[in-house]
Formats: structure tokens, sequence, C-alpha cells
């Protein structure tokens, strides 16, 4: 590899995956009286993985074992954290149960893959338990009936960085992971809050949701209306993971709110916002000067501005609104994208202290 070229991300694992090692680890020295270590797991789409445990704990009845996550190069609030898997024999008949720890959240509302009342364990690491606990059951003649109590240290505290509080989801993280591999920098994740935000709205009964790119334009929206916190999505800027979903998901409002440059991206048809994987049309923004009847030589300089905002500010210097016009064409936009989805759209344009500068409303044309 030369030295331009660019290194390539390790991948890491999901919680999912380290509860699924510690509670298959936890059971086997149950059986057995000891933990292995490293301890290997079968992951959903075929292979395995081996994890190396933290630390490990054998009393009568119960095993605990741990294992340090470790998400790769994806910036992944749990990296680090130290997942625990606890297991307790259950009498006959029982089945496998599970239990949330410390750190891990139970689920409060409906619209989720896991009902109310449940750990936030989701289905896929749940099935990735029972195999691990089944495995060990046959090899060494156990009926297989355990209790798996898994817990995330600080769990409660990085829930905060996370959609789950807006989800229902109360006292700590969920316990993750479709394939039990973490991609880094993947935007999976994050795309899949945004639906299961879009479920959990729709399931409470909620007419009404929002789609901020950020803080300061979500308390724009905030200091607009009166909504349950289950209505703000965190969009970001994955514009196109929300209204895709809704156009087969729709409700029956649905505001968008962001700052000028990212919905001049919007609005030239980007459904990735970050500025990594999208950009600015300084001829776009030219056009959109001559829309609003701006001199010629503002027209002319727009070329040669560095940034978006440098645009904007000249054209609010020179008393013309830029971002009206161009709520306009974003919601024009958005419309495209949602097709023929019953959804009432509202657009507003922000500056960075979430004061309101531009915007479509919902009766207005597109």
């Amino acid at each position: 590899m030369s030295k331009n070229e660019p290194k390539e991300l390790r991948r890491g694992w999901t919680t999912g995956a380290c509860a699924t090692a510690a509670a298959k680890a936890a059971y086997s020295a149950l059986l057995s009286g000891t933990f292995p270590d490293p301890v290997d797991i079968t992951l959903p789409r075929g292979g395995t993985a081996a994890f190396a445990l933290t630390r490990h704990d054998l009393s009568d009845g119960r095993a605990q074992a741990t294992i340090t996550k470790d998400a790769g190069d994806d910036p992944d609030v749990t990296h680090g954290a130290l997942v625990t898997s606890t297991v307790r024999l259950l009498p006959e008949g029982s089945g496998v149960r599970f239990k949330a720890g410390d750190g891990v959240g139970t689920v409060t509302r409906p619209g989720l893959p896991i009902p109310p009342g449940e750990p936030a364990i989701n289905p896929v690491p749940r099935q990735m338990m029972e195999t691990a606990i089944s495995e060990i059951a046959s090899r060494h003649g156990a009926p297989g009936d355990v209790e798996i109590e898994v817990s995330i240290g600080g769990g409660a505290e990085l829930a905060l960085k996370t959609m789950n509080p807006r989800l229902g989801i109360v006292g700590g993280l969920s316990v993750l992971g479709t394939t039990g591999i973490v991609r880094p920098f993947s935007c999976a994740a994050w795309i899949a809050s945004i639906h299961r935000g879009i479920d959990v709205a729709r399931a409470v009964g909620l007419t009404h949701v929002v789609g901020a790119t950020g803080s300061a334009s979500e308390d724009a929206v905030r200091h607009r209306y009166e909504l349950d916190e289950t209505a703000f999505l965190d969009m970001g800027d994955f514009a196109g993971g929300l209204l895709k979903y809704l156009r087969s998901h729709p409700v029956e409002k649905l505001t968008l709110s962001g700052g000028f440059a990212k919905f001049t991206k919007l609005a030239q048809g980007a459904l990735d916002l970050h500025s990594a994987r999208s950009s600015v049309d300084f001829g776009y923004l030219q056009d959109l000067l001559v829309e609003t009847g701006a001199p010629d030589d503002q027209v002319a300089d727009a070329l040669e501005a560095n940034t978006a905002k440098e645009v904007l500010d000249r054209a609010l210097t020179a008393g013309v609104d830029l971002s009206t016009p161009l709520a306009r064409r974003a919601k024009a936009a958005v419309r495209d994208i949602l097709r023929d989805a019953p959804i009432a759209v509202e657009v507003l344009i922000t500056d960075r202290s979430g004061k309101v500068i531009g915007e479509c409303g919902f009766d207005d044309d597109a």
C-alpha cells in the first residue's frame, strides 16, 4: 500500500456478539467448571469470531463473563465498554429468558422489534445467544434452561448519546447487531435508528414528525410546536434514509429543518447531506440568485465564494432573501422523493443559532 492510499479500516464486533460470547463462556463454566478463553461464537451470516474474556466469576448456580467491546475503527459510543453476561440455571422447561442488567434499557413503547416491558435486546442477538446456549447444552447433555442477564458498563450514560430515550428505551442501551460485525463508519445503524423512530411514532399514534439536521435546527421546531419527544427523528445528514422510509410508512405531517448549505444540497437532490458525500453546486446558487432578482455582480460573485454561507451572507447584506426560495425548492425535491405518499411537508431554513430565516409551510405550493 502506498502512503497515499487510504488505510483499510478495521472492523469490530457488535454489542450482541460480545454478549453472546460472554453468555456462551458463562454457561460453559456453569456446566464444566471452567471458562473457555478465548470463546468462539458462530456469526448470523456464517463464520466464527473469537473473544478474549476480560474477567469472569463462577458461583453456585451462576456464572458471569465480561468482554471488552472492540468496535474496530467505527466511532461507536460503546467502543471499549464492558459487556457482561450473567447466566443462571432455571428449572427444566423454562427455556432461555433475558434480563436487562445495569446499563441495558427496557422497552416502554410499541413499534420496536421487542414489545414493551422486555429488555432492549434485539431479536438477532437473542437468537445468537439462544443458539450458543443450545450448542453448549447439547455438548453436555443439559436442558439449556437459563436466564441471561446482560449488562453494559456505563450504559445508562452512554444511552443519552443515542436515540434510545426518544424511542422509549429507558435505563440504558440496546443490545444490537444483525451480523455480529461492526463495519467502520457504516451509516446503516443510524438509518436503522431513524426507521425505528418512525415505527415508534406511528405505533403511538403521532401524526407530526420532525427531521432536523442538527440541534439548532431541531430547537427551531421545538420553539414552534409542542411535540412529543418521540416526534423528533434525529435525521442528521440522512435525509434519504428518512424520506424513503416515510414514503412507505407515512405520517400526516413532516417538518424538515436545517441549515442553508445542507438544504441547498437537499434541493439539488442529494439524499446524504454530509460534506464528505455531497457538495453545494455554486452554479445552483447562482440560479437561485437570478430567481430572486439579485444584482448581476452578486450573481457573478457566487462562483467565487468558498462556502454556501458566504453566498448567503452576501445576499443578506444586500437585502436579498435566498432562504425562502430555497425552502420552496427543497420542498419540491422532498415531494419528488416522497412521490405520492399522503404526507404534508413543511421546510424550515435556519441559521446557526436556530433562527428560522426562510420557510415553505404546509399549505404553500411546492
